[in-house]
């Protein structure tokens, strides 16, 4: 009952906090992120109230299986950027921009946390230095997505940008893997070459394996099925499936072999679009399907967001120097890359922006990190910090920046006003109806 009525507040307060964003042509992502942040442990929820919030933590925990759902929706959405036909355009693009800006950004955040380290060893130590470094990669593909349905992006910065963050998934998981290993074996003073280089490549071959199977079984089923109702609720099982294998692990060998959930999905989407004729149709049927899921979703992020890490003013340093370092990284990395392969000067310019936010992959690797102790405890909250900072900042940026390529358009000035005309008059004459029937029942 208690989940229920989580789901219930977190939907409603995003619902109702749009309406007030909206006064400032926000993005409806920041607003979702905002009233996580007002109903959660630390606003609202801390008075303990029944329905008004998130009393603690575990509260918000307890919907962690809805926010994997999501993720593994909007993955799947974001496999329709890998049709064949769109790759043969911007294939090549995307791939060399998504590895170079991932590795740029590595290698910045690597050299300002050693430089923290050798200016102030007590401050931080090399192993979550290239931890650091590592999660750099990672850009939140939840946020950017939502901002390309809200204002509908269409253009040649779009087109690069989804299949670029889907990228960074695979690019970070490789990256993070052997710098943990690397930053683990500093700690312990061992290296196991074979685990850390083989232990990434097995994982990303697993899940991509694993994607393949369910899109070719997907379509197959497909075609046991004629109403596109029946169809697109099949749909909507077999994401829901794909997360809950992607949840298992097994062993060969030395080797501990898991799936990533965001990989599995995407391939599940890149398979299905290409191979099923109905793809298009009921893909975009589950999009509508999981709109009021990804609302959920943004809200809970927000509310699991922590404002005690303000209270250490050295992790709030090292926080700021990783956030200045790792979007430096992101948009020099873009920008020389994209000039290289031949972008439209708006993309080489905005481009590197749209990658600035960062949330749910990065939050997982630190998962991962607490395996450092102490130190990846501090790499946490360094984490938590930044992600506070990208998810209020990153969703606006983002629209800012299609806006300037152009592709954001604004409405024609006569049908945002014919609009306007329509609530003005419908708001006042439905209050009126309501009143009448009120007066009317009262007789």
């Amino acid at each position: 009952m208690t989940s229920l009525l989580n789901i219930a507040i977190a939907l409603l307060a995003g619902l109702l906090m749009t309406r007030v964003f909206n006064l400032w042509n926000l993005p409806d992502v920041t607003a979702f992120l905002s009233a996580g942040l007002l109903i959660g442990p630390c606003a609202l929820g801390r008075l303990g109230i029944p329905g008004l919030g998130f009393p603690t933590y575990e509260n918000v925990e307890s919907l962690s299986l809805l926010s994997d759902v999501a993720m593994g929706f909007i993955a799947f959405s974001i496999g329709t950027e890998f049709r064949l036909e769109s790759l043969q355009k911007t294939g090549r693009q995307a791939f060399v921009i998504g590895i170079v800006q991932a590795l740029t950004a590595t290698v910045l955040v690597d050299l300002a946390m050693a430089g923290l380290h050798f200016w102030k060893p007590d401050l931080l130590s090399l192993p979550a230095a290239i931890t650091l470094g590592a999660i750099a990669t990672a850009t939140a593909p939840a946020a950017t997505l939502m901002v390309v349905r809200q204002y509908k992006a269409k253009g040649e910065l779009t087109d690069l940008l989804l299949p670029i963050v889907a990228l960074d998934d695979a690019v970070g998981l490789i990256v993070f893997a052997v710098s943990f290993g690397i930053a683990k074996a500093m700690l312990l003073g061992n290296i196991d070459v074979f685990t850390i280089a083989a232990g990434p490549l097995a994982k990303i071959l697993a899940s991509v394996l694993l994607g393949t199977l369910a899109g070719v079984v997907l379509t197959w089923l497909e075609t046991l099925f004629h109403s596109n109702t029946n169809r697109t609720s099949l749909t909507i099982a077999f994401v829901i499936l794909t997360v809950g294998l992607s949840s298992m692990e097994f062993t060969i060998g030395p080797l501990t072999i898991g799936f990533s959930p965001l990989l599995v999905c995407m391939m599940l989407g890149t398979v299905f679009c290409n191979i099923s004729p109905l793809s298009e149709d009921l893909m975009a049927r589950a999009d509508k399907w999981s709109q009021p899921l990804l609302a959920v979703f943004f809200v809970v992020s927000g509310a699991e967001l922590e404002l005690a890490v303000f209270r250490d003013p050295l992790l709030v340093l090292i926080g700021v120097v990783f956030i200045l370092s790792r979007c430096l990284g992101k948009y020099s990395g873009a920008f020389f890359s994209a000039r290289a392969v031949g972008c439209s000067p708006n993309v080489v310019k905005y481009l590197g922006v749209t990658l600035f936010p960062q949330a749910g992959v990065a939050l997982g690797m630190c998962i991962q990190a607490a395996q450092l102790g102490p130190e990846g405890m501090l790499v946490r909250n360094i984490i938590l910090f930044s992600v506070l900072i990208y998810e209020m900042t990153g969703p606006l940026m983002t629209k800012q920046a299609l806006i300037a390529s152009g592709d954001i358009g604004e409405k024609p000035r006569e049908i945002r006003e014919r609009r306007a005309r329509k609530l003005a008059v419908a708001q006042p004459k439905a209050f009126l109806k309501w009143a009448a029937k009120f007066r009317h029942g009262k007789k």
